[in-house]
């Protein structure tokens, strides 16, 4: 890829006109703005109680349940982002303004679900498990972070008499 092309890339804005009205004006919008937060307050707890499990070899059935629920959330969250992404992209997944975050949103669908897994088939120690789980915690931060910086950028984007509010860069 050529400089020129590379530099009008980065330029480029994440969202035509047109893609901006449809990501304001559908309701997956607003269930994602809800989910993400929600999704971070339930990392944060499991992370808690993975943690003490595994410092204190207590609480086991907590932090995996804990787990487990994450994983839930983090289903729901990629499946209403897939709609989003539809509704306001055109397609399911790997839209070319967030195909790396889907990538890796994919990358932490697998450590999370390899959890869920390996806790069902009673596959390695409990520790072992739990050491999974915070593999897929730490991907769901990388994950995170790259929302967070796209939402960053879209409001860099938004024009200055827009009100409008960009909540996908919250999304899984």
């Amino acid at each position: 890829m050529t400089l020129e092309k590379r530099s009008a890339r980065q330029s480029a804005p994440l969202y035509t006109p047109e893609q901006r009205q449809r990501r304001d004006e559908t309701r997956w919008t607003i269930v994602q703005g809800l989910l993400a937060p929600l999704q971070f307050l339930v990392f944060l707890i499991s992370l808690v109680l993975v943690v003490n499990y595994l410092i204190n070899g207590t609480g086991l059935e907590a932090a995996t349940a804990s787990v487990v629920i994450k994983t839930a959330v983090l289903l729901a969250i990629m499946v209403t982002g897939a709609i989003w992404e539809k509704v306001v992209f055109g397609q399911y997944l790997f839209a070319p303004a967030f195909f790396w975050e889907d990538v890796v949103s994919f990358g932490v669908i697998a450590l999370h679900i390899s959890y869920v897994l390996c806790w069902l088939a009673g596959y390695g120690t409990p520790q072992q498990q739990m050491w999974i789980a915070l593999a897929a915690y730490a991907s769901y931060v990388i994950n995170a972070a790259q929302f967070l910086l796209k939402l960053q950028a879209a409001r860099r984007d938004e024009p200055t008499d827009s009100h409008s509010m960009d909540l996908q860069g919250a999304l899984k």
